[in-house]
């Protein structure tokens, strides 16, 4: 499996490139800025973008995502929820940033359960809001994208407009900590973990004692 990490943007937003290592089809996941950066690496690889997802409607996470669409014609996908933030600049938080992020509009909008394929992989869209109204989780074989929802030692914020902690805590309590310890989880932001050390050690959603 072909799985890179490329931090973009102001806010370093982790944008993952993750597909097929014999067919070279892709999908880029978060791509939140710098789409030439992303697109170079695209041709030096040989690789083909067959699907941009967004695991939300954040400017940092979709500000590339107009350039790589019409640099690949791949199929834009996000959560129906989080679809209008793609095109509306106070949904997408850029117009309080001092700039007006509009990109296109989702060619594909998942409600949770669907399944992307890439090559002979499979992409699980899980509806994680709390973060987001349409937040939401990608999971394939052992790794999880888990957007802004689960970081390593802690949780996405919900102190922006549509986020709700309650909903937050209930979607990785419910969605994402009963996969199994061994899941690598590739956040949004920040380095990676495990379902088992957050189970563990963060604070915000290990269990009392």
């Amino acid at each position: 499996m072909i799985i890179k990490c490329l931090p973009v943007g102001q806010l370093q937003a982790n944008c993952y490139i993750i597909g097929d290592e014999d067919t070279k089809e892709v999908a880029v996941i978060d791509p939140g800025g710098e789409g030439e950066k992303i697109y170079d690496l695209m041709r030096e690889k040989g690789y083909r973008i067959v699907y941009i997802i967004a695991t939300h409607g954040h400017v940092d996470h979709i500000g590339a995502v107009k350039y790589l669409k019409e640099k690949s014609g791949a199929q834009v996908v996000i959560h129906k929820e989080d679809s209008s933030a793609l095109t509306d600049s106070r949904k997408n938080l850029s117009v309080f940033m001092g700039v007006d992020c509009i990109q296109v509009p989702a060619d594909r909008m998942v409600q949770g359960g669907e399944v992307i394929n890439i090559g002979k992989y499979t992409l699980e869209c899980i509806h994680t809001p709390g973060h987001t109204p349409g937040g939401m989780s990608l999971l394939t074989d052992k790794i999880l994208l888990s957007g802004d929802t689960l970081f390593k030692g802690s949780i996405g914020r919900t102190d922006l407009p549509g986020g709700n902690h309650e909903q937050l805590i209930r979607s990785i309590q419910d969605k994402l900590l009963n996969l199994p310890d061994d899941v690598g989880v590739y956040p949004g932001h920040g380095e990676s973990t495990t379902i088992g050390d957050e189970k563990k050690t963060n604070p915000w959603v290990k269990p009392a004692l």
